[in-house]
C-alpha cells in the first residue's frame, strides 16, 4: 500500500538527495579501501547498494512523499548492508593495524578515516529510516499515528523554554527531523562515544548506537597506537 500527501500543519515532504548523496559517498569510501580489503566483497556491496538505490529514486525522485513495504525493506536495508559490510572492513582493518600494516603508515590512516566516514553515514541512514516510521511517516503520518520513537530530539521537549527556543519545538511548528539530523547524531555519537543532544528510547536505538560507539573507539584507539608507532 502506498501513502502519499502532507500532515495538515506539517513541514514539507524531505528531499531525497541528501541521503542519497550520502549513501553514495559512503559506497565511494568503502570500494576505494586498498585491494587487501576482500576486493570481491566491496565491489559486490557497492554493486548492490546501487542497485537497491535504483527503484527507490525512482519511486521518490525529488521528495520523500510515497512509501509501500517493499520500498521501506529496500531503504532499510541498503543501510544495513553498508553497516555490516564496513564492520568487516573495520575487522580487517584492526587486524592490519595490529600486525604488520600495509607497508604504508599514511595508506593506513587514510583506510581508517575511509572506514570511519563511512560508519558515520552508514548508521545516520539506519537510524534515519528506522525513526517513528521513516522520512514518509515522520512528514505525512498524524503523529498519533506514528510507531513509538526510537530516538528523543531536543526540539521534542522545548515547548516549555523560553519563547524564542520554544518557537523552534516540535510542538509550536511541528518540526521533525530530516537526514542531516540524523547524520549530526551519528557523527557526534562517534566523536563523542556517547549521545549528545539526542537521546536513544527504543532497545534496539540503544543497541546500534553502542555498536557505533565501539567501533568508532575502537578505531580511534588503534590509530592513535598506529600514530605513534610511526614517530618511532
Amino acid at each position: 500500500m502506498t501513502r502519499s500527501g502532507k500532515r495538515q500543519g506539517g513541514a514539507r515532504a524531505e528531499h531525497r538527495w541528501p541521503a542519497a548523496i550520502g549513501l553514495l559517498i559512503a559506497l565511494g569510501l568503502y570500494a576505494a579501501l586498498p585491494g587487501t580489503f576482500l576486493p570481491g566483497l566491496r565491489y559486490a556491496v557497492v554493486g548492490v547498494g546501487l542497485t537497491m538505490l535504483i527503484p527507490v529514486v525512482v519511486l521518490n525522485p525529488h521528495r520523500m512523499t510515497r512509501q509501500s513495504r517493499w520500498s521501506k525493506y529496500v531503504a532499510t536495508g541498503q543501510g544495513l548492508l553498508l553497516v555490516a559490510a564496513n564492520e568487516v572492513a573495520l575487522v580487517q582493518l584492526v587486524i592490519v593495524l595490529t600486525t604488520h600494516g600495509t607497508g604504508s603508515g599514511s595508506r593506513d590512516l587514510l583506510s581508517a578515516l575511509q572506514v570511519w566516514v563511512t560508519n558515520v553515514i552508514a548508521f545516520a541512514l539506519v537510524f534515519w529510516e528506522l525513526d517513528r516510521g521513516g522520512p514518509v511517516a515522520r512528514r505525512h503520518a498524524p503523529r498519533k499515528e506514528l510507531p513509538p520513537a526510537d530516538f528523543r530530539f531536543p526540539q521534542d521537549e522545548d515547548r516549555d523554554a523560553i519563547e524564542e527556543v520554544a518557537a523552534r519545538s516540535s510542538e509550536r511548528i511541528d518540526w521533525v527531523a530530516s537526514f542531516f539530523d540524523y547524520f549530526y547524531f551519528s557523527l557526534s555519537n562517534s566523536m563523542a562515544f556517547s549521545p549528545t543532544d539526542t537521546m536513544p528510547l527504543s532497545l534496539r536505538a540503544k543497541m546500534l548506537m553502542a555498536a557505533e560507539s565501539f567501533s568508532a573507539f575502537v578505531l580511534l584507539t588503534l590509530v592513535i597506537a598506529r600514530a605513534v608507532s610511526l614517530l618511532h
